[in-house]
C-alpha cells in the first residue's frame, strides 16, 4: 500500500508515524511545500512547544474548542491529552505539567519535539520530501492522483492520501479541496490581541490583572481570566479566549467594536457597592489614591480614578452615593474602543477550513472522496491557547493514521 501525506507539520508527522505503526509494510511519503518541516511546531508556545493541556476530563477538553469541540468528543475518547503525554514520554521526551495545566517538554525547547518526530520518521522509514506543493487531487477509481504545483514533477498515484496542510488564511488556499466537492467554511483569524490606538490605557503596558471578565458589547461573547495591557492594546488569556470564541463575529465587525472589562470579576454590582461602602466606613480618612479595592494594580487604580474624574486626593468618606456608583460602574463595566487586531506571538490560528460536515470524524475520512483523509487544522477545528490546537492535531492524526 502506498500512502501520501500532504503537509509536513504536526498533524502530518503524527499521522505518518501512526500509519507506519499500524501498517509497517506501507510506503509513506510526507510532501511539504516549503523547504522546512515542522516550522510551526518550532515557534509554538513561544519556542517551547505547548504539546497539550493537562486538564482532567474530556468534557473539560471539549470546552476549549469554539469550533469542533462537541464533534471531537468521541475522537478524544480514542486518543486523549493523557494519551499524548504517554506517547511522547514513551518515545523519550519527558514532559512537565505547569500550574496552568499547559504541558511542555522538560527541556523547555520545541526542538525536543521536532527531534522526536524526525527520529521516529527515520526509524519507521517515512519518506520526507520538501519543496513539493500540491495543486490538485484527482480520484482514479479507488486510487488518488496527487498533482504537484511544480510542472516538472511527475504526478503520483496513491492508495490513500491524508491532508494535513494546516489552516489557510484565505479561502483560495482551499479551492483544490472545494473542487473535489468538500464544503469549505470561510477562514478567518482566531487567537489575536486587540489594538486600541486611541485608548490612553496603553500607557499602562505590562500590567497584568489576574481575574477579569471581558465581553464584546452587543453580543453574548464573554470570557474570564488574566488580562495583559500592552503598548498596542490588550492581550492575555482572557482576550485571546474572547477572540477565539468571537472569531466570526469580530471578523464581520471588521475588528471595530467595544470591549467591556469587568476588572474585579464580580457580576453582582450590589456586592461591589457593599465592598466599596465598607472600605469607606472602615477607612474614612484614607485617600482614594492610597487604598485600592480588590488589590488592583496601583497604576490601573489611579488611571481609573482619573478616567472618571475622581481626585486621588479625595478621602473615602467624601465619596457619597454618587462617587460609589461611579466607582462601581468603572470597576464592573469599563469600556474601550478596539480598532484592529494583532497576531498573537508567531502563532497563526484560523477558524474555518474543511467543514466537519464533509468528514467522518470516526475515521477522519472524507465523506466526498473515498480513501482521502484529513488531520489537524485544515478542518474547521480550532481552540483557545493552552496546548489544545496541537492536541487536535495529535488526535485527528492518530485516527487518520488508522486508515479505516
Amino acid at each position: 500500500m502506498k500512502v501520501g501525506i500532504i503537509g509536513g507539520g504536526a498533524a502530518g508527522f503524527f499521522s505518518a508515524i501512526a500509519v507506519k505503526e499500524n501498517y509497517p509494510d506501507t510506503s509513506v511519503t510526507i510532501f511539504e511545500k516549503s523547504q522546512k518541516v515542522l516550522s510551526k511546531v518550532k515557534v509554538s508556545g513561544g519556542g517551547r512547544c505547548n504539546v497539550t493541556n493537562g486538564c482532567d476530563s474530556i468534557e473539560e477538553l471539549c470546552k476549549a474548542y469554539p469550533r469542533g469541540g462537541k464533534n471531537l468528543k468521541r475522537a478524544f475518547h480514542t486518543f486523549s491529552n493523557k494519551d499524548t503525554i504517554k506517547w511522547f514520554e514513551k518515545r523519550g521526551v519527558p514532559l512537565v505539567i505547569q500550574n496552568d495545566n499547559c504541558v511542555f517538554p522538560v527541556s523547555q525547547d520545541s526542538q525536543s519535539i521536532i527531534d522526536c518526530f524526525l527520529r521516529e520518521a527515520k526509524r519507521l522509514r517515512v519518506e520526507v520530501a520538501v519543496g513539493k506543493g500540491v495543486r490538485a487531487i484527482i480520484p482514479k477509481g479507488e486510487k488518488l492522483e496527487i498533482v504537484f504545483t511544480d510542472t516538472e514533477l511527475q504526478s503520483q498515484i496513491f492508495d490513500k492520501v491524508i491532508i494535513t496542510t494546516g489552516g489557510s488564511p484565505k479561502k483560495e488556499g482551499l479551492k483544490w479541496l472545494e473542487a473535489l466537492g468538500h464544503k469549505i467554511e470561510n477562514p478567518v483569524p482566531s487567537l489575536f490581541t486587540f489594538n486600541m490606538p486611541n485608548e490612553p490605557i496603553t500607557k499602562l503596558m505590562g500590567i497584568v490583572i489576574e481575574n477579569t471578565i471581558v465581553s464584546i458589547q452587543g453580543t453574548k461573547i464573554k470570557s474570564v481570566g488574566p488580562l495583559l495591557i500592552t503598548h498596542w492594546g490588550m492581550s492575555g488569556p482572557a482576550i485571546l479566549k474572547l477572540s477565539s470564541f468571537g472569531a466570526r463575529e469580530l471578523s464581520q465587525m471588521n475588528y471595530q467594536f467595544m470591549v467591556q472589562v469587568n476588572w474585579v470579576n464580580e457580576q453582582n454590582n450590589d456586592i461591589v457597592i457593599e465592598v466599596l461602602n465598607r472600605i469607606a466606613r472602615e477607612n474614612p480618612n484614607k485617600l482614594l489614591s492610597n487604598l485600592r479595592p480588590y488589590a488592583l494594580p496601583e497604576r490601573l487604580w489611579h488611571f481609573l480614578l482619573d478616567k472618571i474624574n475622581l481626585p486621588q486626593s479625595k478621602k473615602w468618606s467624601e465619596l457619597g452615593k454618587k462617587g460609589i456608583n461611579q466607582l462601581t460602574t468603572i470597576l464592573t463595566n469599563d469600556v474601550y474602543a478596539v480598532n484592529g487586531k494583532s497576531t498573537f506571538k508567531e502563532e497563526f490560528v484560523t477558524c474555518g477550513g474543511v467543514s466537519l460536515q464533509s468528514v467522518d470524524l470516526n475515521t477522519m475520512q472524507s465523506k466526498i472522496c473515498k480513501n482521502l483523509y484529513f488531520a489537524g487544522e485544515v478542518m474547521d477545528i480550532d481552540a483557545i491557547t493552552g496546548g489544545y490546537n496541537l492536541q487536535a492535531a495529535w488526535t485527528t492524526g492518530y485516527i487518520a493514521g488508522k486508515l479505516q
